[in-house]
């Protein structure tokens, strides 16, 4: 599978990785002279997608952040699949790292998120033909016919679709720049000096900076400062007044979003999706408030 990848003879330790819900399968990979990389393999019907995504990640080679950097990319398994190789970023799950830390540590780290998150949005998008409003708009709509008719409902729903109808409008005139995609705590690991580094940009696009706050939920749920230092970080301590409804809509399309998204994963994820909808709706009082109630003001 691997032995037409150039260098591949070179590889002393290969271990599949299993962690996280991309259709990629993962590796992790030591070779002779003491590099590790990481090696991502998906079906070669993928191949454009994947070759985008390798050219989007090498726009940001220049930038002094903890990051996969991408290596090589091409075909292999005798033209089955297409490659990825990575520079591996060393460092513990941040999920993990954050539950052993006190609270000022756990909010200069969402400090560095934050300012990284900027550091990325400085990235221009490539050319859109689409608005992001006449874009948006279109997800919102397939969200919401998705949910409609994926047969699973939760209380507040309406809520929730009461407060995206509402806040449209909101979509109009936003800037479109580079986005990591998805940006939360997942994707994120705590080297052993305490730097932080981001992985997985393999669900990157190009859209409004601002949605890159809509799995901050994520974030909220396992610290509350990590999640209210990475809005400090990234607005530099000056949030727009603004900025609290646009995210709040993009977190309320989310939870429309995720629940349809989940069920080929199984039971266990749609009960873990309905949860976190829940959790959410109190956050947000029934979506009465568009300031989170875990959010602590700088």
């Amino acid at each position: 599978m691997y032995r037409e990848i150039p260098d591949a003879r070179t590889w002393t330790r290969i271990k599949q990785i299993h962690a996280g819900w991309s259709d990629d399968k993962k590796y992790y990979i030591q070779t002779n002279d003491g590099r590790e990389l990481l090696l991502r393999l998906a079906d070669i019907s993928k191949y454009e997608r994947k070759k985008w995504e390798y050219e989007s990640v090498r726009r940001l080679i220049h930038m002094d952040i903890s990051m996969s950097r991408p290596v090589d990319f091409g075909i292999c398994n005798e033209g089955r699949s297409v490659y990825i190789l990575f520079t591996w970023v060393e460092g513990e799950d941040a999920r993990e790292a954050i539950r052993r830390l006190g609270p000022l540590e756990q909010y200069r780290l969402g400090l560095k998120s934050g300012e990284i998150l900027r550091s990325l949005h400085e990235i221009p998008a490539q050319i859109q033909s689409l608005s992001w409003a006449e874009r948006y708009n279109l997800k919102i709509d397939k969200y919401i016919a998705n949910y409609r008719t994926c047969g699973i409902h939760f209380k507040g729903a309406e809520q929730i679709l009461n407060y995206i109808e509402a806040h449209r409008y909101l979509l109009e005139s936003r800037p479109v720049t580079f986005q990591h995609g998805d940006y939360h705590l997942g994707n994120m690991v705590v080297s052993g000096s305490g730097e932080l580094g981001i992985i997985d940009f393999n669900r990157l696009d190009d859209g409004d900076p601002w949605e890159e706050f809509n799995r901050i939920t994520w974030c909220a749920k396992e610290s509350a400062e990590f999640a209210s230092g990475r809005i400090h970080g990234y607005f530099q301590d000056e949030v727009p007044e603004s900025f609290f409804k646009l995210m709040a809509l993009y977190i309320a399309c989310n939870q429309i979003a995720s629940v349809p998204w989940a069920i080929p994963y199984g039971e266990a994820e749609v009960k873990y999706m309905l949860e976190q909808a829940e959790q959410v709706l109190e956050w947000y009082h029934s979506f009465e408030t568009s300031v989170p109630s875990w959010y602590l003001p700088s």
